[in-house]
């Protein structure tokens, strides 16, 4: 029997931290949801990447900052590409946004977050 995964469903609350699950992963894949009630990232902690990230608004509505480019606004079913090593932050998500983030190239698992 086939998985079937079911992306849009609220899955925690506001009250909680950001949530980041894993879809799928293969080598130098990564297909990961999100899910942001108001989250930002600090400014003193952007995201730096060794490998290309692609992003899509599900629902809800998001606001990048990326070096080199400046702030970028996503609304729902608006997708970006970050590239690799391109400083990035979060400075804006509206509660609830669900993201679908798919990291190319990605040769070691990410930090615990």
């Amino acid at each position: 029997m086939t998985d079937v995964l079911k992306l849009l469903p609220i899955l925690s609350g506001a009250d909680e931290g950001e949530r980041f699950d894993d879809l799928l992963r293969r080598p130098g894949v990564r297909i990961e949801r999100i899910e942001s009630h108001g989250h930002i990232t600090p400014a003193d902690q952007p995201y730096v990447q060794d490998w290309d990230e692609w992003v899509l608004i599900l629902s809800g509505a998001a606001e990048l900052d990326l070096d080199g480019t400046g702030p970028c606004r996503l609304g729902m079913g608006e997708a970006l590409l970050i590239p690799a090593g391109t400083a990035h932050r979060v400075t804006y998500t509206a509660d609830p946004t669900i993201w679908l983030a798919i990291h190319l190239g990605e040769t070691e698992p990410p930090a615990a977050g």
